[in-house]
């Protein structure tokens, strides 16, 4: 991706190789073929409030100027203003502050009106410095750097992480440890009321500790149990204990038992049907992580704190390392409820012998959208997120989606409900012209058949539109080789095999699509 960053102060040396840079408050030159656009104006160096109210006020105006001339499919990424030097003769005199406040404000409410404009909060990576230590004034006399360049490495690290929430990238689910963890004490040999959590310390603690992963589930993130004890005992302690705050009904899946907890965490990755690269494994044991790190090596075990009272900056921590997204969708927001709907049809399915009967007893609905303001935002977060069910594995920013609409493509998404839940947006299809540059559904609604019924019904469209050929390809990855010969099964003809990608051709007016008649399919 192509960066361009406007900048009034030498910042080079804090962004990776291949950015492009403006002149010192230039903003005559928005170049077309810049993929995406950074705002990084820090706040200027001003003994006297006016002057350094006017410039930020300056500043503002800039900002809505280049803002307005950037396409809307690309992101700008916005910098709010943190002032590193402030001296401040008069105390009242808060004319510089109340302009730093505005412009920051303003920023946020431009965001609300600007889907491309993404605010980064730049407080939060000089909050973790010393004033002295944010501006090295030697460099900043000598070439006009703003912040001081020790910090550099720092701060590349920081900006890729804001990256990566603005992608929405971020590990799906958290495996707990209960005794030690989730509360002081040992259930078996503490009973149900003698187990610390809650009250006075360290018991308030691990209830700060439950609240706060309770906040983190809201967002999207899976919880799961993974603790070696009788199941029967914990039963018993979510079921009496008033002060525990994630109960049975928090979790989406647990394994509660004294099998070894690297075999219960691939277990629970197979019941979610997730990757293990995608989960992280809380413990108080050292012992535990270090056997889950030896044993699987793609599951993150961060280290666990040594007193209760550590738990919040590990809280923290596990937030910026692992899961801090920009936004959440609000297919995120009922995640918890989604897989634990998928556990009950796995049990569901166990009392059919006969899978077709399975699938009609589920009363599977598919409904088909085109894309929309509405429901871009989660287009995006699948074509970032799925790697499994995904021919292609692209990846696209919203404001991605947003321009190749208004570049005449067709995209549609799928939503999945059956007699046992809704499950949301959890499929897309991408078609540029009359090629399809991106196919995918989570991993949560594969094995019913609906990826099948859902493109078959897309290709139906195109058909009855007059459209003849429709090209595809597969280009495969360590995690979607289960999507290699998709598009053979559904009716294209493999026209180039290679080890890179596959390309394919359907002739859509000579080809019948059956689809099965279980699936009730409806067109929004």
């Amino acid at each position: 991706m192509d960066f361009f960053v406007f900048r009034n102060n030498t910042v080079e040396r804090f962004f990776p190789k291949g950015y492009r840079f403006s002149g010192y408050e230039d903003i005559s030159r928005i170049p077309g073929d810049a993929d995406c656009f950074v705002w990084f104006y820090q706040c200027p160096v001003e003994c006297d409030s006016q002057s350094l109210s006017q410039k930020v006020t300056s500043y503002l105006d800039s900002l809505v100027f280049v803002l307005e001339r950037i396409p809307r499919e690309k992101t700008l990424i916005a910098f709010t203003l943190s002032n590193s030097f402030s001296v401040r003769i008069i105390e009242n005199d808060f004319q510089g502050q109340k302009a730093i406040s505005e412009y920051n404000q303003k920023l946020f409410e431009l965001e609300s009106g600007h889907p491309n404009l993404k605010v980064v909060d730049f407080s939060e990576f000089t909050s973790n410095y010393p004033v002295s230590d944010l501006i090295d004034w030697r460099f900043y006399f000598l070439s006009q750097m703003g912040l001081s360049p020790k910090l550099a490495g720092d701060f590349q690290t920081w900006w890729q992480k804001k990256l990566d929430s603005i992608a929405l990238k971020r590990k799906k689910c958290i495996v707990l440890d209960l005794d030690n963890t989730l509360w002081g004490g040992v259930l078996g040999e503490d009973g149900v009321e003698g187990i610390k959590i809650g009250g006075d310390y360290p018991g308030k603690a691990f209830l700060f500790f439950q609240k706060a992963l309770l906040e983190l589930s809201k967002s999207g993130v899976i919880l799961t149990i993974c603790s070696k004890n009788n199941e029967s005992d914990v039963l018993e302690a979510w079921d009496k204990n008033p002060f525990i705050v994630l109960k049975k009904n928090a979790f989406s899946a647990y394994r509660i038992n004294w099998q070894d907890k690297a075999t219960n965490i691939k277990e629970l990755s197979g019941e979610l049907n997730i990757g293990l690269d995608s989960m992280v494994f809380i413990d108080d044991n050292p012992t535990e992580r270090e056997l889950v790190k030896q044993m699987l090596p793609m599951v993150s075990v961060p280290d666990f704190p040594a007193q209760p009272y550590g738990l919040p900056a590990f809280y923290s921590r596990l937030v910026d390392q692992y899961f801090r997204v920009y936004s959440v969708t609000a297919e995120d927001r009922h995640k918890t409820e989604q897989y634990k709907a998928n556990a009950a049809r796995s049990q569901a399915q166990r009392e059919f012998t006969d899978y077709e009967s399975f699938l009609r007893s589920l009363d599977i609905h598919l409904s088909i959208e085109e894309a929309n303001s509405f429901n871009i935002p989660r287009i995006a977060q699948m074509t970032q997120k799925t790697n499994q069910f995904n021919l292609t594995t692209k990846r696209y920013t919203d404001s991605d989606i947003a321009g190749f609409i208004s570049a005449g493509w067709r995209i549609w998404c799928l939503s999945v409900s059956d007699r046992f839940g809704d499950n949301g947006i959890t499929g897309t299809v991408l078609i540029n012209g009359d090629e399809i540059d991106s196919l995918l559904l989570s991993c949560r609604i594969l094995g019913k058949g609906i990826e099948s019924a859902f493109v078959k019904s897309i290709l139906s469209i195109l058909k009855s539109e007059g459209i003849g050929i429709v090209k595809a390809c597969y280009i495969p990855t360590a995690k979607n080789r289960m999507t290699e010969d998709f598009y053979e099964r559904i009716g294209f003809e493999c026209v180039s095999n290679t080890a890179e990608r596959k390309d394919y051709r359907i002739d859509l007016q000579n080809t019948v699509f059956d689809i099965d008649d279980y699936y009730h399919i409806d067109f929004v």
